[in-house]
């Protein structure tokens, strides 16, 4: 892949995004349909009431239209291409279900819990089954375990979306960690040649650079769970794809501590009665803790692009 590629590969889905999404939220504000806010939550998060969500739709549709024009160009349109096209669009789709819900209804609370999960489950093993008809390994490096592995996929889709969508919640923050994410396996990807899921990655880190000028502090629109959940969903079906299921451990060190935190602290408080944090997920302890959104979001980003830079340089150590 050169560089002329990947210039035009960055500036089709940034444009694409960055041109529309103008107009999105104007269409949103017209129609007075903005994210319902948690009373529980920070009471400074009260002003974000209103707030247009659903950005997601915009970047998502910028990623898919880009992946399929250039892999269309250039011959690599292939079934691992689709794979992933469907994981984002479909986990894009149920966030967008539960987006709606919330809107439309003027509440926070959008799919009743075990509704969402069995939507990403029947997702997650139909990738599984499109995972096993290419031929992909089921197993890890020359250990082979079946099924067992199919499970695993299901458990990684799944826990993976939901921990994006639980680190959600500040202005910008999902958004500044994913450009870094899927760069991240970009490189990989390249390293690799597969370059199918290198136009991919590259095109929704295009689409996410489009975006974020519009929702980095004050955020004049939100991603909503349809773009966490697509997004969360996709750095995992890539992660598999490329074999390095668990790079996304160290490269989602965020994902997976928000995820953490949340666990710790329903944990705590059912088996003692008592907090771990001042309130989950974590990016809420220090907000609670006197850290501006900006401060959290500038850590938070450090923390996610050190943990990329530390993973690539132990791929490169191990390869050579």
């Amino acid at each position: 892949m050169n560089i002329i590629i990947i210039i035009l590969i960055l500036i089709s889905s940034f444009v694409i995004t960055f041109g529309l999404m103008p107009f999105l939220i104007r269409y949103f504000r017209a129609k007075k349909e903005g994210q319902q806010i948690r009373e529980i939550g920070p009471k400074w998060h009260a002003s974000k009431a209103g707030t247009p969500t659903m950005g997601g739709l915009l970047f998502i549709l910028a990623a898919v239209i880009t992946t399929l024009w250039v892999s269309a160009w250039q011959g690599w349109l292939t079934n691992t291409m689709w794979a992933l096209l469907f994981t984002l669009v479909m986990y894009g789709l149920i966030g967008m279900w539960d987006d709606s819900i919330k809107i439309f209804q003027h509440q926070n609370e959008g799919f009743k819990p075990w509704q969402k999960a069995l939507a990403q489950i029947v997702v997650a093993l139909i990738f599984t089954v499109i995972y096993q008809h290419e031929g992909f390994q089921m197993g890890f490096g020359n250990w082979q375990f079946g099924w067992l592995y199919g499970l695993f996929i299901v458990f990684w889709l799944v826990g993976f979306s939901n921990a994006v969508n639980l680190t959600d919640g500040l202005d910008g923050l999902v958004s500044g960690l994913a450009i870094i994410s899927f760069l991240t396996y970009f490189l990989i990807a390249l390293y690799q040649h597969q370059y199918d899921v290198a136009i991919f990655c590259l095109s929704i880190v295009g689409a996410l650079v489009g975006f974020f000028p519009f929702n980095h502090k004050p955020a004049k629109i939100f991603m909503g769970d349809m773009g966490s959940l697509a997004l969360g969903g996709a750095l995992a079906a890539v992660a598999l794809i490329l074999h390095h299921e668990f790079s996304l451990l160290l490269i989602g060190i965020i994902y997976v501590v928000e995820t953490a935190s949340v666990i710790l602290q329903v944990g705590s408080f059912r088996l003692t009665g008592k907090r771990i944090f001042k309130m989950s997920p974590i990016h809420h302890h220090f907000e609670m803790s006197g850290w501006s959104e900006w401060k959290v979001d500038y850590v938070f980003w450090i923390v996610g692009a050190v943990a990329s830079l530390i993973s690539l340089g132990l791929l490169w150590l191990i390869n050579h």
